[in-house]
């Protein structure tokens, strides 16, 4: 263990590692929180929740969760397969595979463990059947901003539960440039063999630059590779985009059938902690065989099934969901109104969603800039291990403009403190 004692001794002299924070009330936008290094409290408006519809503190969400622990208690203590699962499994897959417009539906516990079950079962399979054997090898393309529960599975999609099968088929992974369709069409022509199974996978809304997918000409390319696989982690797409929240086809005004019809096989990762007041993680697709392949993938048969509060609280949003399209426009107007109040006052904000990446010259530090923040009573993200240091902030359907307005002043307020003698150097 000495080198992580020397390793975090250097991380924490170096200034990378991050301000913490424990939230100790959350009433509306505005949230108690404690600097844990000096144990300040202080009551902020916060710009850095991804319950993006205000749904966490809905009082019919709340209900069902503490309806589902008295019905059943607080966990399932057992896998889907054997003996977890409960009838509020079911209605949720129902309502996400409605919600999505594919039939097939899995849960998870969380998209990290989603995305490896994918793998496994996509890539290798189950386990081995008497008279069956896969010979076709995998080829997956990933975006190269991708979020890191997709990075972490096609890193390891050339094993299975963490071993090497011998009989399990070579599976290559090559990365293509950011939303570069131009890109992705060169890797496929270049790295596609005739028997590959071909699978694509992209976020439809990306975490850290608040930018979509460019769904329509992705399937453009994929067409020419007939059964090829299209999956989209709709984690920030989710009740975000789309004309009443339902993502990325939606927000291209297609549904899923047409990438059917086009010869691609679309698949959906649905995440709950974003839009639907809750945690975990669901795959849909309209092969229904997929489903069992997921049911009993490592990940999946070695785990706890999605608890029931949890289970249910997503169910009760998904369903506020599509019975109030309203937060979904709030949230969009709202999203509007604040990139161009910050548009207005000079600030580089990336993107097109409520994901808002405020980017700073190089020379500030970005957790000086949300400190600065904080003292005025506004939460945000500093990100500072990326390529662009940069404020990201989201935008909420609880947020007011007033709200909205105070944050683009405080943000406006921390730049004079900042900059000035960035400038006068």
């Amino acid at each position: 263990m000495q080198i992580v004692k020397e390793y975090v001794q250097r991380w924490y002299e170096s200034g990378l590692d991050p301000d913490e924070y424990i939230c100790h009330q959350k009433q509306g936008n505005l949230v108690e929180v404690e600097e844990v290094a000096s144990g300040k409290r202080q009551t902020v408006l916060n710009f850095c929740t991804n319950d993006i519809l205000g749904l966490v503190q809905e009082e019919a969400v709340k209900q069902a969760a503490i309806d589902a622990i008295w019905q059943y208690g607080t966990s399932n203590s057992s896998t889907s397969v054997l003996s977890g699962r409960i009838d509020l499994h079911r209605q949720l897959e129902d309502e996400i595979s409605t919600f999505k417009h594919l039939p097939s539906t899995q849960l998870f516990l969380n998209a990290w463990m989603a995305m490896q079950a994918l793998m496994d079962a996509f890539c290798h399979l189950a386990i081995p059947v008497p008279g069956f054997q896969n010979t076709r090898e995998t080829l997956i393309l990933t975006d190269v901003l991708n979020h890191g529960c997709i990075v972490s599975a096609v890193a390891n999609a050339g094993t299975r539960s963490g071993k090497m099968f011998g009989h399990s088929p070579q599976v290559r992974i090559k990365a293509y440039r950011h939303c570069d369709v131009n890109d992705l069409a060169r890797k496929l022509h270049r790295y596609a063999q005739p028997n590959d199974r071909i699978m694509v996978v992209s976020d439809a809304v990306f975490s850290m630059d608040g930018d979509i997918a460019p769904l329509p000409e992705m399937l453009d390319v994929m067409q020419n590779y007939e059964g090829s696989v299209l999956l989209m982690d709709e984690a920030h797409a989710s009740g975000a985009i789309g004309a009443t929240g339902h993502g990325i086809y939606e927000h291209f005004n297609m549904l899923p059938q047409q990438a059917i019809e086009r010869g691609v096989i679309p698949l959906i990762m649905t995440t709950f902690s974003k839009f639907a007041a809750s945690a975990g993680a669901a795959i849909s697709s309209h092969v229904a065989e997929l489903k069992p392949l997921l049911n009993v993938s490592p990940t999946s048969i070695g785990t706890v099934s999605l608890s029931p509060p949890l289970t249910a609280a997503a169910l009760a949003s998904i369903r506020l969901v599509q019975n109030s399209p309203e937060r979904v426009r709030r949230l969009q107007e709202n999203t509007r109104y604040l990139r161009s109040r910050l548009v207005e006052h000079d600030f580089v904000a990336m993107g097109e969603t409520n994901v808002i990446p405020v980017i700073l010259p190089p020379e500030i530090n970005p957790k000086a800039f949300g400190r600065h923040l904080l003292e005025q009573g506004v939460w945000v993200s500093p990100i500072w291990f990326v390529a662009k240091p940069r404020i990201r902030i989201t935008a909420t359907a609880l947020h007011t403009q007033e709200e909205l307005d105070r944050l683009v002043a405080a943000m406006v307020a921390t730049r004079d403190v900042l900059y000035k003698p960035m400038i006068s150097a």
